[in-house]
């Protein structure tokens, strides 16, 4: 059994009510069962973190290095495009990871087009809402089921 952190962004606690336009009528609830359900099928198990101050999901990326997490599905939101500071802390526990939006961020505002974390990422999902989580855990679990 793996241990996977799904490590979810500023304002992503909004999710269903906020700008459903751009991240749909999902609720961050409803996308966290889906996927313990998934993993359950899968034999892994899932830690859900939700924050909105960088310094937090620091701590928590760093506890993650101390704790024998397996994978990291995340999704930074707005600190994709501004946090170095979260950058540095997932390549210092080198977990391998997944980067996902719900939105396509390259059909949106110019500076939302910026990741500080796809080319250290394993993959990046982006524009397919909450479907986008599910394809990042079946990703992982394939990446954690193959022979090293």
């Amino acid at each position: 059994m793996a241990l996977i952190f799904v490590i979810n962004g500023p304002n992503l606690n909004l999710l269903g009510s906020r700008e459903p336009a751009h991240y749909g009528h999902d609720t961050l609830e409803t996308i966290e069962q889906r996927l313990t359900d998934m993993a359950t099928g899968f034999g892994h198990q899932l830690e859900f973190i939700q924050h909105n101050h960088e310094g937090v999901l620091i701590d928590l990326i760093h506890a993650a290095g101390k704790h024998e997490v397996d994978y990291i599905i995340i999704n930074p939101a707005a600190f994709t495009h501004t946090s170095v500071a979260l950058r540095d802390a997932l390549a210092a526990v080198a977990i391998p990871y997944i980067e996902v939006h719900l939105s396509n961020i390259y059909r949106r505002e110019p500076f939302r087009q910026h990741s500080y974390f796809s080319d250290l990422a394993q993959g990046v999902i982006s524009g397919l809402g909450a479907t986008g989580y599910e394809l990042a855990l079946i990703a992982a679990n394939h990446y954690l089921t193959q022979p090293k």
